[in-house]
């Protein structure tokens, strides 16, 4: 079965639209929509502010994680319901050190680094303009260290994920 078959329905785009959606829900107009945009529940910092510390604060989340929850509850109460709701901007009040960017859109593997940045660019799982098989990227997140890996879709559904990441997901 190909990965654009459902249940043994076969979806299809036509006019740049997809097929994939019950046609009573979600494949053509129906009229104007709201969604939601919650930004920057910056957990951490309303404690940060308050006591002036804000470069090393941060450490307290009670105020914020009350917000949030007022927030869902809120939204769970319209009628009608936003199509969906957009969380974006800090989600916590701290400032990692951003050592990998990941894209696509390249449709072939590609990357560099730039004064420590690596910039990864994954190939597609659909359409290639390169000769990387369509697959998925998988990326491996510790405290010290961000490991990545590009499978072909055949690879990653007859082997899984290779031994050497999974030790590394698998540490405490």
């Amino acid at each position: 079965m190909s990965a654009a078959e459902e249940g043994g329905v076969f979806h299809r785009a036509r006019g740049r639209t997809l097929d994939a959606f019950p046609a009573e829900k979600e494949s053509e107009w129906k009229g104007p929509f709201y969604f939601i945009l919650g930004a920057d529940p910056q957990f951490g910092l309303m404690k940060a502010w308050s006591t002036g510390d804000c470069d090393n604060g941060g450490d307290e989340w009670e105020q914020e994680i009350r917000l949030t929850e007022q927030a869902v509850q809120a939204i769970n109460r319209l009628n009608p319901k936003p199509k969906f709701f957009v969380l974006c901007g800090d989600l916590i009040h701290a400032t990692p050190g951003v050592k990998v960017v990941f894209s696509g859109h390249y449709h072939r593997n590609a990357g560099g680094t730039y004064q420590n940045l690596d910039m990864v660019v994954s190939s597609a799982i659909g359409c290639q303009l390169g000769r990387d098989p369509h697959g998925l990227r998988v990326v491996v997140v510790t405290a010290e260290k961000i490991v990545h890996r590009y499978y072909s879709l055949d690879e990653l559904s007859e082997k899984g994920i290779e031994g050497d990441l999974m030790d590394l997901i698998k540490k405490k």
